[in-house]
């Protein structure tokens, strides 16, 4: 169980390119997470991508920028 009473975390490493637990994370500077399952780190770089697309159509329009 982590130290947020939730149970098992889930980490995506940037590093090792793989599903990490709360019991053998690498350093945070590595990974994204936490995560609720493996699937959802398994899939951190396509949310991350998705957010990131998201905010950038954000600031354009709040530039007025609109396509």
């Amino acid at each position: 169980m982590s130290d947020s009473g939730r149970g098992t975390e889930y980490f995506w490493c940037t590093r090792h390119h793989r599903v990490e637990t709360d019991k053998d994370v690498c350093p945070a500077v590595y990974v994204l997470g936490p995560y609720r399952s493996k699937a959802d780190a398994e899939n951190a770089l396509q949310s991350v991508q998705e957010r990131n697309e998201a905010w950038d159509e954000e600031d354009r329009r709040w530039a007025g920028e609109e396509r």
